[in-house]
């Protein structure tokens, strides 16, 4: 059992573009407010800067791969000192095609934009893989293999073809899936939270990512601190310290949480009865995983199911 597969399933993550991407010179700039959205932004040719409040501007050049959680508002621009548009309404007004900022033919710039999307029902699993920005430099020589993708992302929008927006967008989604699973060592130094912690903490090291992949391995079993030591081979106090110290919550809070991600998963699917869920995950009676169930997501099952049938039907 891979975990990090196990959240790459859950999350379904996909891309989608924004208009197409970008043209722009002269002055220009592209104001995006604070939805919560991770978006991604990859320079094609030229040069801007990422004004967030309160932080130094990011430059941003030819090549550069940007992830950004917009939990604060950001301006792309090419001055601090031009009256920024409003992308929502920019988008929204661009119909089909590439959006064309700016006047003049001074600095051009061109790039690519987009977000992306997640399984509503477990989106709460990206919390803490990732730090608010991560900026991939196009000379990185770390990152190799994900640079092997952005020069095909290049190829392909300086030469597109049938089917190049499908091509760029899978594209995309694989460089996410690349910076997740990175080391930390290997994302550039500013790109990196020193207070990260998570699934792919847990997995860098070799005591809770023995407890980890138990777990996944065998979710409905009845795991305790305890076992889940003796397996690790340490004592109980330091197992649960250090758990939580690199995973950020205690291992049967930890357990739990997977217990629900893959609970809502089964229910969304409709593919089993209750009981059947609530066996597979460890409990022994549909009344006693409902309690639990609705106790940690806030809502019953067949409510959840409810949702989840009224979302899906607008989900893109």
């Amino acid at each position: 059992m891979d975990p990090f597969l196990d959240l790459i399933r859950l999350l379904r993550p996909r891309a989608a573009l924004l208009a197409r991407g970008m043209d722009a010179a002269g002055d220009w700039g592209l104001s995006f407010p604070a939805l919560g959205d991770l978006l991604f932004f990859w320079i094609e040719d030229g040069n801007c800067q990422l004004i967030r409040p309160d932080c130094d501007p990011l430059w941003l050049e030819k090549g550069d791969f940007v992830l950004l959680r917009t939990t604060l508002s950001f301006t792309l621009t090419s001055n601090m000192e031009v009256e920024p548009l409003d992308s929502v309404a920019a988008v929204a007004a661009k119909q089909e095609g590439r959006l064309k900022l700016g006047s003049g033919q001074e600095r051009p710039i061109s790039l690519h934009m987009g977000k992306f999307l997640f399984s509503t029902a477990n989106e709460d699993l990206l919390t803490g893989l990732l730090p608010p920005i991560v900026q991939i430099p196009s000379r990185s020589p770390k990152l190799h293999r994900l640079h092997n993708l952005l020069t095909l992302m290049e190829s392909e929008g300086r030469d597109p073809g049938p089917a190049s927006e499908f091509i760029i967008v899978r594209l995309v989604e694989l460089a996410l899936v690349e910076i997740l699973r990175m080391p930390a060592s290997g994302l550039p130094e500013q790109s990196v939270d020193p207070a990260s912690s998570g699934l792919l903490s847990g997995l860098r090291d070799p005591v809770t990512a023995k407890a980890i992949r138990a777990m996944h391995k065998n979710v409905g079993q009845e795991w305790t601190v305890e076992s889940l030591a003796r397996l690790c081979g340490v004592s109980r106090s330091a197992f649960a310290t250090r758990f939580r110290a690199v995973v950020g919550i205690g291992p049967i809070s930890y357990l739990l949480r997977w217990r629900m991600a893959f609970a809502k998963e089964a229910l969304k699917s409709g593919t089993a009865r209750m009981e059947e869920i609530a066996f597979s995950i460890g409990y022994k009676s549909a009344s006693a995983f409902s309690t639990a169930f609705t106790r940690a997501v806030g809502c019953s099952p067949s409510r959840f199911t409810e949702s989840s049938a009224r979302i899906a039907r607008e989900w893109p």
